[in-house]
């Protein structure tokens, strides 16, 4: 079996390209993060550090999740949108455009962040 790896920013790193549940080759995972097998991350997002996409989630664009943050249930980030250290966005929220949610903060419900909010 051949090592693959990518750089996220910080260095090589072992990693993978995600399985979308309709078999279409998505994005970059690093082999420390998880990414369910129902979810779904487009081929120029990127899921990295410890982080965790799962249920029916859906990351998109250039989007990034990575630290310890996890993204669950219907819960989409697009764009240049970027999810990170401890930080969750579940249920039906939606992170798009520019926005970072990062630190301690939760996203949830039927919640929308965009543009450049932090």
């Amino acid at each position: 079996m051949t090592r693959t790896t990518y750089d996220f920013g910080n260095g090589e790193v072992p990693a993978h390209r995600h399985v979308n549940p309709d078999g279409s080759l998505g994005g970059w995972v690093a082999d420390t993060a998880t990414v369910s097998p129902t979810a779904w991350v487009s081929n120029t997002a990127r899921v990295f550090g410890n982080a965790r996409v799962s249920d029916n989630a859906k990351v998109f664009g250039d989007a990034e999740v990575f630290g310890n943050a996890e993204v669950f249930g219907d819960a989409t980030v697009s764009g240049n949108a970027k999810v990170f250290g401890t930080a969750w966005v579940s249920g039906n929220a939606k992170v798009f455009g520019n926005a970072k949610v990062f630190g301690d903060a939760e996203v949830f419900g039927n919640a929308r962040v965009s543009d450049n909010a932090k």
